[in-house]
């Protein structure tokens, strides 16, 4: 089996007893499974847990064949699937929390997330504490005797701020603290979470692996160390997802290797345009010197894909409303990862309003882009285009 990533996009979880020969797994619905005797019964019961036909929640050989490739593009023990991004977030957390404890959460973190913690966690009892993207050495200070899981999320949502992922994984498990490690943007192949000191790594695979913007989907892979805990208890919470759904998150990972390359290409030169632009104040793309933590993206990174933010000089409403309402190739809309460009536009006060510790240094409107696979000149005229209509309100 060849450990390059570009051939592991077309082989990982193409093992013949999935496949039975075939090119792709064969999409395998059940939810009873049928035994001819006792003993083929009770084989089945005691293997359960180990990709063995059972019961339909635990899977058939169209989903075990998705946990395989998972595990063979991120590493580790094994993958639990979930369905959505934020379903496998918060059960990943729960899996491994009781009432009283504390936990340590980043405060650039999916705002689905931080609704989970000061909602649902508050609560069952178990306390958030929010701590800056960029605390380094300083997250030995807000470790309690009670902390038993520290969450990550790098680059963070919408800010992009790069996280030393290494050093606060390594502080936390000095003190035992399980890692988690949002891996979404890395699509889990452009940054190595176990190599990492990553315990539990976490994807939406709704945005890149799936890739065509029509699937829900959530993944969790685990070391060896966790992966039993978070397999049995989210297997106890009902966690589960359709052959149809694991059937096409497959189909995206053969595409995937490409899909980044371009998706990659793309936004370097966009991001790179937009830097230039006089009504840019900055350019959050790990990529780019501009964005929090870029030296950590280059040293832990191994590329990056389409979605980045830009910061504009002013904060105007109606500017803002002209650049979007205008758009020709790009469309507003939540998510990202797919083959469509999107933009997205929020004001600093939204920031102040949610966040605790990590409020950004900024005034003007932070404007989220996701570069699709259209032609790259193309979107460049298109955010052209926009960007004066935004001048011309201004200027009214």
């Amino acid at each position: 089996m060849s450990d390059k990533l570009d051939t592991k996009y077309v082989t990982a979880g193409r093992s013949k007893k999935w496949t039975k020969g075939v090119v792709n797994p064969p999409v395998q619905r059940a939810s009873t499974v049928v035994f001819n005797t006792v003993a083929e019964k009770n084989h089945a019961m005691a293997n359960r847990a180990k990709q063995t036909l059972f019961y339909g929640r635990r899977g058939t050989e169209t989903h075990f064949a998705l946990q395989d490739a998972m595990v063979e593009l991120e590493g580790g023990a094994g993958c639990a699937l979930y369905p959505c991004g934020t379903a496998a977030i918060a059960n990943a957390i729960l899996c491994f929390v009781k009432t009283g404890d504390h936990i340590l959460m980043v405060d650039g973190c999916y705002e689905p997330t931080r609704d989970y913690c000061d909602t649902i966690l508050k609560k069952m009892g178990i306390e958030t504490t929010y701590y800056d993207p960029m605390i380094g050495e300083g997250i030995r200070d807000l470790i309690k005797p009670n902390t038993t899981v520290l969450f990550t999320e790098s680059p963070c949502s919408i800010t992009m701020e790069v996280q030393d992922v290494p050093l606060l994984a390594r502080i936390a498990h000095e003190s035992d603290i399980v890692v988690m490690l949002d891996n979404t943007w890395a699509a889990g192949v452009n940054f190595s979470p176990f190599d990492h000191g990553v315990d539990i790594s976490i994807q939406a695979a709704t945005k890149y692996i799936v890739g065509h913007s029509d699937v829900m989907l959530g993944t969790a892979v685990a070391n060896e160390k966790h992966w039993d805990q978070l397999r049995e208890q989210s297997y106890l919470m009902g966690q589960c997802i359709s052959p149809d759904d694991a059937y096409l998150a497959m189909r995206g990972l053969r595409t995937m290797g490409v899909r980044l390359k371009q998706h990659e290409a793309s936004s370097i030169k966009v991001a790179n345009w937009l830097a230039e632009h006089p009504l840019v104040d900055h350019v959050r793309h790990p990529a780019l010197e501009s964005c929090p933590g870029n030296d950590i993206y280059q040293r832990d990174f191994k590329g990056c894909n389409g979605l980045f933010s830009f910061v504009l000089k002013q904060s105007d409403s109606k500017a803002t409303t002209a650049l979007l309402d205008g758009m020709s190739h790009f469309s507003m809309g939540y998510s990202w990862g797919g083959f469509e460009s999107l933009i997205l536009a929020n004001e600093p006060k939204s920031f102040n309003a949610l966040r605790t510790v990590a409020h950004p240094q900024f005034e003007g409107t932070l404007i989220r882009v996701h570069i699709g696979l259209e032609d790259v000149d193309d979107l460049i005229e298109d955010l052209e285009q926009g960007l004066a209509r935004y001048q011309e309100m201004l200027s009214a």
